[in-house]
Protein backbone atom coordinates (compact mmCIF):
# COMPACT_ATOMS: atom_id res chain seq x y z
CA UNK A 1 0.00 0.00 0.00
CA UNK A 2 0.82 3.58 -0.34
CA UNK A 3 1.52 6.09 2.37
CA UNK A 4 1.30 9.06 0.18
CA UNK A 5 -2.45 10.02 -0.83
CA UNK A 6 -3.11 13.40 -2.70
CA UNK A 7 0.06 14.50 -2.12
CA UNK A 8 -0.09 13.25 2.35
CA UNK A 9 1.80 11.14 3.33
CA UNK A 10 0.05 9.20 6.01
CA UNK A 11 2.49 6.98 7.38
CA UNK A 12 1.67 4.16 9.60
CA UNK A 13 -2.39 5.15 9.46
CA UNK A 14 -2.50 4.48 5.92
CA UNK A 15 -2.91 0.84 6.99
CA UNK A 16 -6.48 1.61 8.11
CA UNK A 17 -7.70 3.29 5.34
CA UNK A 18 -10.97 1.73 4.18
CA UNK A 19 -14.09 -0.59 4.97
CA UNK A 20 -13.45 -3.27 7.62
CA UNK A 21 -16.18 -5.94 8.62
CA UNK A 22 -16.07 -8.23 11.57
CA UNK A 23 -18.83 -10.50 12.74
CA UNK A 24 -16.80 -11.71 15.67
CA UNK A 25 -17.01 -9.02 18.14
CA UNK A 26 -18.01 -9.54 21.79
CA UNK A 27 -19.29 -7.02 24.17
CA UNK A 28 -18.93 -7.15 27.97
CA UNK A 29 -21.10 -4.39 29.26
CA UNK A 30 -22.98 -3.83 32.99
CA UNK A 31 -25.99 -4.27 34.19
CA UNK A 32 -27.25 -3.69 37.35
CA UNK A 33 -27.54 -6.48 38.36
CA UNK A 34 -24.18 -8.01 37.04
CA UNK A 35 -22.90 -8.05 32.91
CA UNK A 36 -24.64 -8.73 29.62
CA UNK A 37 -22.60 -10.45 26.89
CA UNK A 38 -23.80 -9.50 23.08
CA UNK A 39 -22.29 -10.98 20.02
CA UNK A 40 -21.40 -8.33 17.44
CA UNK A 41 -21.31 -7.43 13.99
CA UNK A 42 -18.66 -4.70 13.27
CA UNK A 43 -17.94 -2.20 10.62
CA UNK A 44 -15.68 0.79 10.53
CA UNK A 45 -14.53 2.73 7.48
CA UNK A 46 -11.18 4.95 7.57
CA UNK A 47 -11.40 7.98 5.39
CA UNK A 48 -7.91 9.94 4.83
CA UNK A 49 -8.91 13.46 6.32
CA UNK A 50 -5.44 15.17 5.05
CA UNK A 51 -2.61 17.05 7.02
CA UNK A 52 -3.07 19.22 10.08
CA UNK A 53 -0.72 22.20 11.54
CA UNK A 54 -0.86 23.63 14.92
CA UNK A 55 0.78 26.63 15.80
CA UNK A 56 2.80 26.52 12.59
CA UNK A 57 5.11 24.42 15.01
CA UNK A 58 3.35 20.50 14.61
CA UNK A 59 2.55 19.08 11.71
CA UNK A 60 -0.14 15.99 12.42
CA UNK A 61 -1.88 13.88 9.67
CA UNK A 62 -5.66 12.61 10.24
CA UNK A 63 -7.47 9.67 9.41
CA UNK A 64 -11.76 10.02 10.25
CA UNK A 65 -13.65 7.16 10.73
CA UNK A 66 -17.09 6.01 11.04
CA UNK A 67 -18.33 3.10 13.38
CA UNK A 68 -21.46 0.93 13.64
CA UNK A 69 -21.89 -1.76 15.79
CA UNK A 70 -25.03 -4.30 15.69
CA UNK A 71 -26.01 -7.15 17.81
CA UNK A 72 -25.98 -10.24 16.10
CA UNK A 73 -29.14 -11.64 17.90
CA UNK A 74 -31.51 -8.64 15.93
CA UNK A 75 -29.27 -6.68 13.67
CA UNK A 76 -30.22 -3.60 15.77
CA UNK A 77 -27.41 -1.12 16.11
CA UNK A 78 -26.51 -0.65 19.62
CA UNK A 79 -23.00 1.68 19.31
CA UNK A 80 -22.28 4.61 16.82
CA UNK A 81 -19.17 5.89 17.26
CA UNK A 82 -17.18 8.49 15.13
CA UNK A 83 -13.72 10.06 15.53
CA UNK A 84 -10.07 10.63 14.27
CA UNK A 85 -7.05 8.61 14.50
CA UNK A 86 -4.00 11.68 14.53
CA UNK A 87 0.16 10.40 13.86
CA UNK A 88 2.62 13.06 14.63
CA UNK A 89 5.45 12.18 12.28
CA UNK A 90 7.88 13.73 14.43
CA UNK A 91 7.72 12.04 17.74
CA UNK A 92 5.45 8.97 16.60
CA UNK A 93 2.71 9.78 18.77
CA UNK A 94 -0.40 8.24 17.99
CA UNK A 95 -3.77 10.46 19.16
CA UNK A 96 -7.51 8.36 19.10
CA UNK A 97 -10.00 11.17 19.32
CA UNK A 98 -13.57 9.79 19.69
CA UNK A 99 -17.21 10.50 20.40
CA UNK A 100 -19.94 8.84 21.62
CA UNK A 101 -23.90 9.23 21.31
CA UNK A 102 -23.96 9.34 24.91
CA UNK A 103 -21.98 12.52 25.39
CA UNK A 104 -18.85 11.23 26.35
CA UNK A 105 -15.69 12.10 24.65
CA UNK A 106 -12.20 10.93 25.28
CA UNK A 107 -9.11 11.74 23.44
CA UNK A 108 -6.65 9.00 23.58
CA UNK A 109 -2.92 8.56 23.35
CA UNK A 110 -0.18 6.26 22.63
CA UNK A 111 2.83 5.32 20.00
CA UNK A 112 3.44 2.41 17.78
CA UNK A 113 4.90 -0.46 17.86
CA UNK A 114 5.75 -3.23 15.01
CA UNK A 115 5.71 -6.91 15.68
CA UNK A 116 6.69 -9.10 12.78
CA UNK A 117 4.61 -8.07 9.97
CA UNK A 118 1.64 -6.20 12.39
CA UNK A 119 1.36 -2.73 13.64
CA UNK A 120 -0.12 -2.07 16.93
CA UNK A 121 -1.84 0.93 18.11
CA UNK A 122 -2.00 1.35 21.72
CA UNK A 123 -3.61 4.48 23.37
CA UNK A 124 -4.89 5.46 27.13
CA UNK A 125 -6.95 8.15 28.14
CA UNK A 126 -7.76 8.74 32.22
CA UNK A 127 -10.61 11.14 33.47
CA UNK A 128 -8.65 13.88 34.81
CA UNK A 129 -5.40 13.75 32.72
CA UNK A 130 -3.78 16.93 31.67
CA UNK A 131 -2.51 15.52 28.21
CA UNK A 132 -5.22 12.86 27.60
CA UNK A 133 -8.19 12.85 28.72
CA UNK A 134 -12.19 12.12 28.86
CA UNK A 135 -15.07 14.76 28.73
CA UNK A 136 -18.94 13.70 29.85
CA UNK A 137 -22.06 15.29 30.39
CA UNK A 138 -23.49 16.22 33.95
CA UNK A 139 -25.53 12.92 33.69
CA UNK A 140 -23.05 10.79 32.84
CA UNK A 141 -20.97 11.82 35.61
CA UNK A 142 -23.28 11.36 37.97
CA UNK A 143 -24.68 7.85 36.70
CA UNK A 144 -22.23 6.22 34.41
CA UNK A 145 -19.19 8.12 34.78
CA UNK A 146 -15.92 6.55 32.40
CA UNK A 147 -13.15 6.79 34.53
CA UNK A 148 -10.16 5.50 32.18
CA UNK A 149 -10.28 4.04 28.51
CA UNK A 150 -7.69 2.09 26.76
CA UNK A 151 -7.17 0.34 23.48
CA UNK A 152 -5.53 -1.60 21.18
CA UNK A 153 -5.76 -2.15 17.54
CA UNK A 154 -3.41 -4.68 15.71
CA UNK A 155 -3.08 -4.47 12.37
CA UNK A 156 -1.48 -7.25 9.84
CA UNK A 157 -1.83 -6.42 5.72
CA UNK A 158 -6.40 -6.93 5.35
CA UNK A 159 -6.86 -8.38 8.92
CA UNK A 160 -7.75 -5.90 11.66
CA UNK A 161 -8.07 -6.85 15.94
CA UNK A 162 -8.59 -4.39 18.30
CA UNK A 163 -9.61 -4.60 22.25
CA UNK A 164 -10.77 -1.79 24.39
CA UNK A 165 -12.01 -1.41 27.62
CA UNK A 166 -14.00 1.51 29.49
CA UNK A 167 -13.44 1.15 32.91
CA UNK A 168 -17.07 2.59 34.45
CA UNK A 169 -18.48 3.67 37.98
CA UNK A 170 -22.32 2.61 37.01
CA UNK A 171 -24.47 0.96 39.39
CA UNK A 172 -22.65 1.56 42.52
CA UNK A 173 -19.60 -0.38 41.20
CA UNK A 174 -16.46 -0.03 38.88
CA UNK A 175 -16.85 -2.27 35.30
CA UNK A 176 -14.79 -2.78 33.27
CA UNK A 177 -16.59 -2.45 30.20
CA UNK A 178 -14.83 -4.89 27.06
CA UNK A 179 -15.21 -4.70 23.35
CA UNK A 180 -13.26 -6.67 21.33
CA UNK A 181 -13.56 -7.78 17.30
CA UNK A 182 -11.57 -9.37 14.51
CA UNK A 183 -12.28 -7.46 11.23
CA UNK A 184 -11.47 -8.14 7.15
CA UNK A 185 -11.30 -5.03 5.14
CA UNK A 186 -13.71 -5.72 2.44
CA UNK A 187 -13.17 -1.99 0.62
CA UNK A 188 -9.64 -0.19 -0.11
CA UNK A 189 -10.39 3.39 -0.35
Amino acid sequence: MNTVIDGVDYGPLHQLIGSWRGDKGLDVAPEPEGQDKNAYYDEITFTPSGAAENAEQQQLVTIRYHQQVRKRSNGKIFHDQIGHWIYEPATGMIVHSLSIPRAVCILAGGKLQQQGDATVFHVEASAGSPDFGIVQSPFMLEKARTTAFRMTLNISGDVMNYEETTSLDIYGRQFEHTDGCELKRVVYD
